[in-house]
């Protein structure tokens, strides 16, 4: 039987300050429940709606630019699911002190994200105004919940509250364009918008990657310690900034080909961490999850760049889904997965599941990001990776609901 202090881990370290709010369900126990709950469906549908949408069976017209509203969504309003999820969960465990956000109040808020869906897929009958107030609600009340991060006077990680404050000020202007009060084209501040969502997942793959790796060595008894170097998540940071302002100003840039490569080149350097001084953990299942969000994104940023000096092919729209539908996808799952693990009381474990979660992503992605090496079969690749990238999500929910509607296993509160 194993010790109960073994199965805690780090548990322990922030549920310190809960609130005695009484008769709290589980699934609203703490910050992650509800979103991964309702994320996971929100998917999984979205995806499926997408597919209607671009098969002509239901006619949304996404006041008439569906492309630019389709790319808001799968930035915008995942985004905000996905923050909420990091940061009532993290901030807790970062700042000792801070109360997590549970019960009615964590309810009225989950009510609030969904209204924001809501108000996009019917903004032809709701307006673009009711959309903008809603999720831009919901974005400065998590600007507001992190507000400590920011305000840290030793700024230990007061880059994911920029990176935040920055994104609000993109949806703004996105919005303000939408209602014609700016006349920078929607999808060019979408790509501005990719850059910083980018710069905030590596931001945060940094917390993700210290806490999960280090709890995974710990259970399996590895005597080492993982660190995840600032200098090379500062140096792709810089480049994703770099590339996402060239392309804004000067798209055509061709230093514009050999910055992407340099990218993809910053990025993929961030998984030489894994090389421990002492120990092998290549051979650790969430070593390669992990690596393969920079790995897909990396790739992206070169495939973008060579695309850019290479005359004979222009796929640079198709490649761009590496970073998002590989890189991005893959990391709201693996941070679901992580979490869905860790903070209901369990060890982090990797099973078929988890592998099955991880390699679909993948195959997806490259059915998705290589159309243009196979464009006789565009059509099915469109559908296909669209139903083959929605599989993992639905494992989830096989796997994990029973686990986030359920109080946590080793007896502690959230």
């Amino acid at each position: 039987m194993e010790n109960k202090e073994e199965q805690n881990l780090h548990a322990t370290n922030h549920y310190l300050h809960y609130p005695d709010e009484k008769n709290v369900p589980a699934y609203l126990a703490y910050g992650f429940r509800p979103v991964f709950l309702l994320l996971s469906l929100y998917m999984v549908l979205s995806m499926l709606l997408w597919g209607l949408v671009w098969s002509g069976m239901i006619n949304i017209p996404f006041m008439n630019d569906t492309l630019t509203w389709h790319v808001y969504e799968m930035l915008f309003g995942i985004l905000t699911a996905g923050v909420m999820a990091f940061l009532s969960t993290g901030l807790p465990e970062l700042f000792p002190g801070t109360v997590p956000f549970i019960g009615k109040r964590l309810k009225y808020v989950m009510i609030l994200w969904i209204l924001g869906r809501l108000s996009f897929w019917f903004i032809d009958i709701t307006g673009v105004y009711i959309a903008a107030i809603l999720n831009l609600l919901m974005l400065g009340w998590l600007i507001w919940f992190a507000k400590d991060v920011v305000l840290d006077k030793l700024q230990r990680h007061a880059s994911l509250g920029y990176a935040l404050v920055a994104l609000f000020v993109i949806e703004t202007w996105f919005f303000a364009a939408q209602a014609g009060f700016a006349q920078t084209p929607a999808m060019d501040i979408l790509k501005i918008a990719l850059g910083a969502h980018v710069v905030l997942i590596l931001l945060a793959m940094r917390r993700v990657n210290m806490e999960a790796i280090n709890e995974l060595m710990e259970d399996k008894e590895i005597d080492d310690i993982y660190i995840s170097r600032p200098p090379l998540t500062n140096l792709a940071v810089f480049t994703v900034i770099l590339y996402t302002l060239i392309e804004f100003l000067y798209p055509e840039n061709s230093a514009l080909g050999w910055l992407g490569l340099a990218t993809g080149a910053a990025i993929l350097a961030i998984t030489s961490d894994y090389n421990l001084e002492d120990k092998f953990i290549w051979n650790q299942p969430y070593v390669l999850y992990l690596s393969a969000i920079f790995v897909l994104m990396g790739s992206g940023y070169a495939l973008m760049g060579w695309d850019i000096l290479n005359d004979d092919i222009y796929g640079i729209n198709h490649f761009r889904h590496f970073i998002t539908a590989g890189g991005y996808g893959l990391t709201y799952l693996m941070v679901m997965i992580i979490i869905g693990w860790v903070h209901t009381g369990r060890h982090l474990t990797a099973n078929i599941y988890t592998h099955l979660m991880v390699v679909l992503i993948i195959i997806a992605t490259l059915m998705r990001g290589l159309i243009p090496f196979f464009e006789a079969y565009a059509s099915e690749l469109y559908l296909w990776s669209a139903i083959v990238w929605t599989i993992p999500f639905i494992l989830y929910i096989k796997v994990f609901f029973r686990f986030l509607l359920a109080p946590r296993a080793d007896g502690i509160k959230g």
